[in-house]
Order: C-alpha cells, then sequence, then structure tokens
C-alpha cells in the first residue's frame, strides 16, 4: 500500500475526532516520535484543521531501547521520558491526539495529563486502511458498556476451551476497562480502534491451565500459532510452559531473556468485541503496517496477556498479548463467550 494522503482517510479521522467532541477553535495536541506513522500524524492534522480546530505539534525523539530484546506491542510509550514540559503541553491542550508508537495506555505520565483534565485518544499504530474499516458506533459503545458493568460486578471468572484451557481468575475488586474506540469526557483516554472490555486482576487471582491452540495469536510476534502452547499458572505466575515447535520455543527464550520474574505474571483478561474486527487481518498486511489492535478487538475472543499489572504491584517491560479463539467464558455461571462466540447478554 502507498504511503500517501487520501481523501477517505481524512474523512475517517475527522468522523472519529467527531464523536471525541472536538468543535471548531477547540486546542488540540497531536504527540508523535520521531519514529512515528508519518502518514497518521499527517492524517490527524488534516482532519482537525478540516473541523476548525486549532491543533499544535509536540514530537520527541525515540528514545533508545535499553532491553536487550525487541520491544513490541505493550501499550506503554516511553517517549515522554518525564519530560516536565510536555506534560505541561498535553494537560493544557484538551484534546490529545497520541500517535505515539506504543501509545500512552499505561504510560508513567498518563495519570497526570489525564487529572489535569485532558482526554487522550490513543491511535494505534496501524495503517490507515485498517483504521478506516474500524470507525466505531454507538451500538458498540452500548454492548461494551454493558460487558465493562457485568465484569465489575462479577466474582469469578471462568475460561475453558476444547483444547484443554481450564483458567480460575478471581475477579473481585478487579479494575475494569471498557474501550469503544473514543472518549469525549475529560480525564478520559481510548483507543482506535476499539471493542475491547479488560480486567486487571488482583494479586494472586489467577490459577490453572492456559492452552494456545494452533492459529492462536502471539500479538508480540504478529504470528499466527502452528502448534500448541500449554501453560500451567499458579497464583498469577506462569510456572511451566511446554510445547512441540517454535512457538513454545520463541515465547520462553522471550519470556528468559528479561531477567525479571513479573515478565512472566499475568497482566489482565478480557475479551473482543467489534464485530468489524477479523481474524484474518494479521494475513494481510506487512508486519511494519499493523500493531495488532484489530485482532485484540475480534468479537468473541479471549484475550490474555503477561507483564505489567499496576494493580497488583507488578511493573516490568516484558508484555504478551496472547488472543485465543474457540474459549467458552463464563462470569459467575453466565456464559457470556461461548465456543468463541458473544452470546446475546450484553443488549
Amino acid at each position: 500500500m502507498a504511503d500517501r494522503i487520501e481523501a477517505k482517510w481524512i474523512d475517517a479521522f475527522s468522523e472519529i475526532f467527531e464523536r471525541c467532541a472536538v468543535k471548531p477553535g477547540d486546542t488540540a495536541a497531536i504527540l508523535s516520535e520521531t519514529q512515528s506513522r508519518a502518514l497518521n500524524v499527517q492524517l490527524a492534522e488534516l482532519a482537525l484543521l478540516r473541523m476548525g480546530a486549532k491543533p499544535f505539534h509536540i514530537v520527541v525523539p525515540t528514545p533508545r531501547n535499553k532491553q536487550v530484546v525487541p520491544v513490541r506491542s505493550t501499550g506503554a510509550s516511553e517517549a515522554i521520558q518525564r519530560l516536565g514540559p510536555v506534560v505541561t503541553a498535553l494537560q493544557q491542550a484538551g484534546f490529545v491526539v497520541d500517535c505515539t508508537i506504543e501509545g500512552l495506555m499505561h504510560a508513567p505520565e498518563t495519570p497526570d495529563i489525564l487529572k489535569a483534565g485532558a482526554r487522550i485518544l490513543v491511535i494505534s499504530n496501524e495503517h490507515p486502511e485498517a483504521l478506516e474499516r474500524m470507525i466505531p458506533d454507538s451500538a458498540l459503545e452500548k454492548r461494551v458498556r454493558a460487558a465493562a458493568k457485568m465484569l465489575r460486578g462479577t466474582k469469578r471468572m471462568k475460561v475453558t476451551s476444547k483444547a484443554g484451557t481450564d483458567l480460575d481468575v478471581n475477579m473481585e475488586g478487579a479494575p475494569t476497562v471498557g474501550v469503544w474506540g473514543w472518549t469525549d469526557r475529560p480525564g478520559t483516554l481510548a483507543h482506535w480502534p476499539g471493542g475491547i472490555v479488560v480486567s486487571f486482576p488482583k494479586s494472586g487471582g489467577v490459577n490453572g491451565r492456559l492452552v494456545m491452540a494452533a492459529g492462536d495469536i502471539n500479538l508480540t510476534f504478529k504470528r499466527y500459532l502452528t502448534s500448541a502452547v500449554d501453560m500451567t499458572i499458579k497464583d498469577d505466575y506462569v510456572t511451566e510452559l511446554k510445547g512441540e515447535g517454535a512457538d513454545a520455543e520463541m515465547m520462553k527464550r522471550y519470556l528468559a531473556a528479561w531477567g525479571d520474574r513479573e515478565a512472566y505474571a499475568v497482566s489482565h483478561v478480557g475479551w473482543g468485541m467489534n464485530p468489524n474486527a477479523r481474524y484474518e487481518a494479521l494475513a494481510m498486511y506487512d508486519l511494519n503496517d499493523t500493531n495488532g489492535t484489530e485482532i485484540r478487538a475480534v468479537a468473541g475472543n479471549f484475550l490474555f496477556s503477561t507483564g505489567a499489572n499496576e494493580f497488583a504491584g507488578r511493573y516490568t517491560a516484558g508484555h504478551f498479548d496472547l488472543p485465543m479463539f474457540g474459549t467458552t467464558i463464563e462470569l459467575d455461571g453466565t456464559v457470556v463467550i461461548r465456543d468463541g462466540e458473544v452470546q446475546d447478554v450484553f443488549g
């Protein structure tokens, strides 16, 4: 695909900004880094100008990777580097368009930016061809809100599959986030594409067996599995990982490379809800043209992640996002996903 400006992509960006309540005369900060996808940065500027807003750019150098392994899809951008003037400018902007590579979802500066009343839209590092297909709507918002409300009231999550998964999650007190693709309230953050609901279990609450089957996805590697990966999880931590072939071996080596026990811990659990997100989309783009957010949002997946969970007091840069398909998810005995299909429980 050619990286050139297309009017249809300006249209798509304008539509999402309208849902974020951007009005003529509003100030908007476009945050990017030197390795950001330039096309998305340009489209954000043009869309905001078309709407009569007053955008300005904050561009920071992409920092050096201090880890021993490549870092992908963490949602915790290190681009700002705690620079006070950058944080202050974002706090005062009102609306922040986040075009950093990893995004500000879990960045250390984000709480201070949100507390000042700014709202942040994270534009996932996708080619705009994918973004234009994933314009959210009010129906998706309603269903994600309902799912998040149900999760917040849940005491126990049970996840099973024909592949052998049998996972028990203590959900009591687990902070829950629902993202439908836009934000129009001060002090909030959303990401586009949206259609995801996830919870962050408190310490010691996840136990059992998790089996990724062939065809499930390791989004950190941007790879469909060709063989099963079998994990034993005890009190939040992966204590055993086995499997034949490259998939299990790469996961073992990547986890071990961090030299950090917290890389083996559970980060969050949840599922995708976006009917427009396509399971096969990862096969349709060059690896550099996707960040995998569409796959996270595929309706009916079980989204299991390892790595940092600030609500359980665990911090690490190691991170896996592992969407699994064909699972059954029960919340206090109510089936919400059956064999990978979202049930009619969210309106």
